[in-house]
């Protein structure tokens, strides 16, 4: 038997390939299919099972196109609707994998159909269970992302401690935990940067796992601060319930080198300009109007976040060697439009005499000359602002920024930071598309501030713009 993770960071996603007797079973797997298909090939085996923990809300799953390619059949747990054929199983119903055995575990709460797979080995023995987004480590999943629900959050807070208590924590302690997600997924509040772990350890260190819990303790505590969901999950939900387009044409479309003249062409026709250099680059010097957000971040989460509109047209700045990987990452949340990238990238605009645009950089020790009078804009995440900041910083969230243009003056000069430099830079090219032009960067973020001089503070219920 074999069990393997393929844990993407960018999205903070694991899925799981498992193999036995030349029989393979995919669970939750990325919107790219090769991967998996390779795997199997170089093993000489063949993909059974394509089995899906829950309509997942934060990345387009690869189930639809995988079983396209090898004939697998796409399985979802009970309660499920899906606009494809797929296996809608019963609880406990048992699937065999060469000699190994997944069984269904419905476990309802983060979403409805959400199921937990349970892999009982060679011997019988059960082995590890597959929780999706119902158990992490160190958190559960959060009960508020069910798409065209008539259930509360409440409801389904309440559905997750029963789930975990008839159907999880009877288990074995010695049971491996494979969950869906790691630190850093915004589908809970408090994950572990592990993502392997034993049943037994999540009994005695996760919350929600506590004996003595009530239910309504429970259900108050994981509907508690709560951070609003990115707009784009419910729209990369629907995607995977209802279908989409195959990735492979996908990939086509956007991975096309475009000429400086069909760029243009492109962008008086409203596509949006993205640029996926580093931070450091982009700074240097960029096209007007474009948008920043690098490769060398978690990419595919703040695109989501910040492009509100899933279909829109994109043209892309991309470093040589990268446009596939861009284009990659951007369909794994839903952004299909990609319609090509400029060939030759910002030499070839900067060489025809059109004029780039930059952006003031300083060091976190010229802020902290300067910081009693200036306009700090502290673009971290509220949790992280609370911990510690720059006293008089105001925070204004990079998720909440486009709700909260009108706050800020375009004749104020405005020193911008994050935690390490990537967030702000995104934050600037924002403003700066709506008109703002006196901005100023802090390289290093509050990663270099807090080893200055400059005057810093924290409170428990800071003022947050929101």
């Amino acid at each position: 038997m074999i069990v393997e993770q393929l844990y993407t960071k960018c999205l903070a996603e694991a899925a799981y390939y498992i193999e036995s007797k030349g029989e393979v079973a995919i669970i939750d797997p990325l919107r790219e299919t090769a991967p998996y298909i390779e795997m199997a090939q170089a093993n000489g085996a063949k993909i059974k099972y394509i089995f899906e923990t829950h309509f997942h809300a934060d990345f387009v799953s690869g189930h639809i196109d995988l079983a396209k390619k090898t004939g697998a059949a796409i399985v979802y747990g009970p309660t499920a609707v899906t606009g494809f054929d797929a296996i809608i199983a019963e609880d406990n119903q048992e699937f065999k994998i060469g000699d190994v055995t997944l069984k269904v575990l419905h476990t309802p709460g983060h979403t409805p159909e959400s199921s937990t797979y349970l892999l009982i080995d060679e011997n019988g023995k059960e082995t590890a269970i597959f929780t999706g987004d119902t158990l992490f480590l160190g958190d559960v999943g959060r009960p508020d992302l069910a798409i065209k629900s008539d259930l509360t959050q409440e409801d389904l807070a309440g559905m997750l401690f029963d789930s975990l208590r008839t159907k999880i924590m009877p288990l074995h302690d010695d049971i491996t935990v494979y969950p869906a997600h790691g630190a850093g997924s915004a589908c809970g509040k408090n994950m572990s940067s592990e993502t392997v772990g034993t049943l037994g350890e999540q009994k005695k260190t996760n919350y929600a796992l506590r004996a003595d819990m009530t239910k309504e303790e429970f259900i108050k505590e994981v509907t508690t601060d709560i951070p609003p969901p990115p707009q784009y999950f419910p729209k990369n939900a629907q995607l995977n319930k209802q279908g989409y387009d195959s990735f492979d044409e996908v990939l086509e479309q956007g991975n096309t080198p475009l000429s400086l003249e069909e760029f243009n062409q492109a962008v008086k026709e409203g596509a949006l300009i993205l640029d996926v250099r580093t931070q450091a680059d982009f700074i240097k010097g960029f096209i007007p109007n474009s948008l920043f957000i690098g490769l060398n971040g978690t990419f595919a989460m703040w695109v989501g976040a910040l492009v509100t509109d899933i279909h829109q047209k994109i043209v892309l700045i991309v470093p040589e060697g990268q446009e596939e990987e861009a284009v990659t990452r951007l369909s794994r949340v839903g952004y299909d439009n990609t319609i090509g990238y400029l060939k030759g990238g910002i030499e070839t605009y900067a060489k025809s005499g059109n004029q780039l645009n930059t952006i003031t950089s300083i060091s976190a020790d010229e802020l902290a000359e300067v910081a009693n009078d200036a306009t700090i804009i502290d673009v971290r995440k509220p949790g992280e602002y609370t911990s510690e900041h720059v006293v008089n910083a105001e925070n204004l969230p990079l998720d909440f920024l486009e709700d909260n243009f009108d706050k800020l003056d375009k004749n104020t000069e405005y020193h911008i930071h994050c935690a390490g430099g990537y967030r702000s830079v995104i934050a600037i090219s924002m403003l700066m598309q709506q008109g703002y032009t006196k901005l100023i960067d802090v390289a290093g973020g509050y990663g270099a501030i807090k080893n200055t001089e400059i005057e810093k503070t924290n409170f428990v219920c800071p003022t947050t713009l929101k």
